[in-house]
């Protein structure tokens, strides 16, 4: 008897999540929720949010350095305080915690930013593999993630400088602030675009649904991500700060973390949105060719 009620609530709630799939409202949301369980995706966010604090944040320290001119009195800190919009006393702790830009003059060297570069192609190789589990795609043999997770890590790096110097290397307060802000979003759509192309086996089947894959992207990591981080995590890293450097180093890890599991949500959004929105015959051919 507890067995008949048992298989009817798991027979309703079946029903229910499928109309909510079917929905046309819910049912991508479901279907991005599903796919996220699928390809494991807490476990690459996690690894994002790694690899994202030991690779990437270091590559920014060592630019913001350079375009400085490695000035002694420039702080590393001014560039974590203008992208996360910090004031007051959280603020200055957090430039507090860094040394200055002249003390990163040692490491701008050939070597130097090799060693940083070629610890970048394992989280290509991650990201390869992830946006492959999501479109639900054979992976690339290793020499092929090797070359094209390298080539997407570059264009990555490129679009943080672009996004950078556009949003902020010129004076633009006021009226004109909404205006750069969205000319930097600009880089961002282009880059979540060729990510398919580039990640994906036969990702470049359909290229005006690859342009909405990219607006996917554009809007989780672009828009809501960079609002998201404005709005909230000024006060989040306020409580941190009261640690020290630790706390400093705790707070961009926290913010590490949202960005490495918006990635796997962009990789799932993606997936599913050209799955439901490229013509028949594209995704005829890109299955097709994946059994040959």
């Amino acid at each position: 008897m507890e067995t008949d009620r048992l298989a009817r609530l798991r027979q309703t709630a079946q029903q229910r999540a499928a109309r909510l799939e079917e929905g046309r409202r819910t049912g991508l949301f479901v279907a991005i929720g599903r796919r996220f369980l699928e390809i494991d995706g807490p476990t690459f966010g996690g690894l994002m949010a790694i690899e994202l604090f030991t690779t990437v944040l270091p590559l920014m320290i060592l630019s913001f350095g350079y375009f400085s001119g490695f000035a002694s009195d420039a702080s590393v800190g001014t560039m974590f305080d203008r992208q996360l919009d910090l004031t007051g006393a959280t603020e200055e702790n957090v430039r507090a915690a860094f040394g200055t830009a002249k003390a990163l003059q040692s490491t701008w060297t050939v070597v130097g930013m090799a060693g940083f570069l070629i610890w970048g192609i394992p989280m290509a190789i991650t990201v390869a593999g992830m946006f492959a589990k999501a479109w639900r795609r054979e992976q690339f043999s290793i020499i092929e993630r090797i070359w094209r997770g390298t080539l997407w890590f570059v264009l990555y790096l490129t679009m943080l400088i672009i996004r950078e110097r556009i949003s902020f290397g010129v004076s633009h307060k006021g009226l004109m602030e909404p205006v750069f802000f969205v000319l930097s979003l600009l880089p961002v759509w282009i880059f979540w675009t060729l990510t398919p192309v580039l990640l994906v086996r036969n990702g470049a089947r359909g290229k005006r649904v690859l342009a909405e894959v990219g607006l996917a992207g554009l809007l989780i990591d672009g828009v809501i991500l960079a609002l998201a981080t404005r709005l909230v995590f000024p006060s989040l890293l306020a409580g941190w700060t009261n640690f020290g450097p630790i706390g400093v180093a705790m707070g961009l890890m926290t913010w590490c973390a949202v960005l490495g599991y918006g990635w796997v949500i962009i990789a799932c959004f993606s997936g599913v949105l050209w799955e439901r929105s490229a013509p028949i015959p594209t995704v005829l051919e890109a299955q097709t060719d994946e059994t040959d």
